[in-house]
């Protein structure tokens, strides 16, 4: 079972679990604003260790469209599959203006479907690729 280390807590996540919820498993009220569909950025994080080095290509277009490529990584396109240390960029203790509220629940599956690239070859890729 993936160990996940999130602020200052380290819980297991069930294999295949999306990152997101993983997050919020381990008491981080983390944002997804879209409900997890790789639209708004609000879930996203810094890896501390673990980094896939696979990305959705709905990451990819958003994160190249905001220029974060690089920077962050979305958790509502991240499954545990092994472990992981990451910080959370927004959560509702750092948003007052979300009243608590960290967006519609994401379903347990990454939305849209998934289609992971090595990060590698997307590096080289065009932002409308």
């Amino acid at each position: 079972m993936p160990k996940l280390s999130v602020l200052d807590k380290t819980i297991d996540v069930p294999a295949g679990r999306r990152l997101v919820l993983a997050i919020e498993d381990a008491g981080v009220r983390i944002g997804h604003r879209c409900g997890g569909n790789a639209r708004c950025t609000t879930c996203r994080v810094q890896f501390t260790s673990g980094e896939p080095d696979t990305m959705t290509e709905a990451e990819y277009r958003l994160l190249n469209e905001r220029g974060l490529f690089g920077q962050y990584r979305l958790s509502c396109q991240i499954v545990c599959d092994h472990d992981m240390s990451v910080t959370p960029v927004m959560t509702a203790d750092n948003q007052p203006q979300w009243n608590g509220d960290t967006g519609p629940a994401p379903d347990p599956a990454v939305k849209p479907d998934a289609v992971w690239q090595p990060i590698e070859a997307l590096r080289g890729a065009s932002p409308s690729a």
